[in-house]
């Protein structure tokens, strides 16, 4: 028999394939599994472990607070800080912030503010005191400074000042020799910020109880100008 004979025998006499007979389902070829090196799982251990190891790390940090004194009401320049003045959070805390820790909030009770302390602060040592801002036999003298006799330094307590006297035009003695001007050392206590509209800046200068009629009455003439003196009189 032939392979035309063959092949006929499979389909009717009509030329329609036999019903009944399916093809076989063709088989995929087999991929034999990649051979894994050792050397590529201990590299894929090692990276996973300083990943968890990293995230340990930071969350130990993200979790470590500390607690801290914080202000909880205005507390002006000079005032005494009492316990009902102060509060404490729990924070994480950067070191570089040199803030007040809780448990040594009893030592600053009794102290004074050296600067402005304003409610939800932290409190830090640089803000307190344990020194009288106006200590005995000086007064405290209120000066007005306009917007172009404010120095571009920032005024901050403690910081030495002179105080100099300038007549007004057509109140010197053009008979007399000219001579230097009067001047009288101060001390600034607290420096408020430019009032809107007029940009006046209120600074409160302690002098000695001497000299604080005299500055007064230089204010109340505007016969004054603040000076500004280097650190420890150099």
């Amino acid at each position: 028999m032939s392979r035309t004979q063959e092949r006929t025998g499979t389909t009717s006499a009509s030329g329609v394939p036999q019903q009944g007979q399916v093809a076989a389902p063709v088989a995929p070829p087999r991929v034999s599994a990649r051979r894994r090196r050792p050397g590529v799982i201990a590299l894929s251990l090692a990276l996973i472990a300083a990943g968890g190891a990293g995230v340990a790390v930071l969350l130990l940090q993200v979790g470590h607070r500390t607690q801290v004194v914080t202000v909880v009401r205005d507390v002006q320049v000079g005032q005494v800080l009492t316990e009902q003045d102060l509060g404490t959070a729990s924070i994480s805390l950067d070191p570089a912030v040199k803030a007040v820790h809780a448990d040594d909030a009893k030592a600053v009770v009794g102290k004074r503010a050296a600067v402005e302390l304003k409610p939800g602060s932290l409190l830090t040592p640089s803000q307190v005191t344990k020194d009288s801002l106006v200590k005995a036999g000086e007064q405290l003298v209120p000066i007005g400074l306009k917007p172009e006799q404010v120095p571009a330094t920032s005024l901050v307590p403690g910081q030495k000042v002179e105080l100099v006297h300038v007549p007004a035009q057509g109140d010197t003695d053009t008979d007399k020799t000219s001579t230097a001007p009067e001047t009288i050392t101060g001390r600034v206590v607290k420096a408020s910020k430019a009032a809107p509209g007029t940009g006046i800046v209120v600074v409160d200068v302690a002098t000695s109880a001497t000299d604080g009629p005299i500055v007064a009455a230089w204010v109340s003439a505007s016969a004054l100008r603040l000076v500004l003196t280097a650190p420890d009189g150099s």
